[in-house]
């Protein structure tokens, strides 16, 4: 079983991502929550929506952006890090599918970036497509190598 599979590097570096924009989303929300005049101390029992309906309230919506890519970086990543790790231990980790996954990983730091500055959803999404089309091939490519399925020219 492959210990040192070449996949593990970009899982490594979008968990280091998502750690980065963990700062950026409190770098960027506890001045607007000041800005907004909402006490952060005082605030007992609410949910990130309540929070984020009172950010808009007081005209800081670009606030929210960093905690909703913060988010959305905990919810489709989950898969990519399991089809890394299939990778990783089935001994497909390398070459092309390695290049895969760090075109995944450089289309999820776009996203954030996009979404963090200028939300443009047509440009976001477009990203977000893309990256997904990675999740796709390098799940493809592991149920061809795990079952066994073989292209034939």
């Amino acid at each position: 079983m492959p210990t040192n599979s070449p996949i593990i590097a970009p899982v490594i570096a979008l968990i280091a991502w998502t750690l980065v924009v963990w700062i950026w989303m409190y770098a960027t929300r506890l001045p607007a929550m000041s800005r907004a005049g909402i006490d952060g101390t005082k605030i007992v029992g609410t949910t990130g929506p309540a929070l984020r309906a009172d950010l808009v309230a007081g005209g800081e919506l670009k606030a929210s952006w960093v905690a909703d890519n913060y988010n959305h970086l905990l919810e489709q990543p989950t898969i990519f890090y399991a089809i890394c790790f299939v990778h990783a231990l089935i001994g497909t980790g390398d070459g092309f599918n390695a290049q895969i996954a760090w075109a995944y990983v450089a289309l999820r730091i776009v996203h954030s970036i996009v979404q963090n500055t200028f939300n443009r959803v047509l440009v976001r999404f477009s990203v977000f497509v893309l990256a997904s089309l990675c999740l796709f091939a390098l799940t493809l490519h592991a149920a061809m190598a795990y079952f066994g399925w073989h292209m034939h020219g």
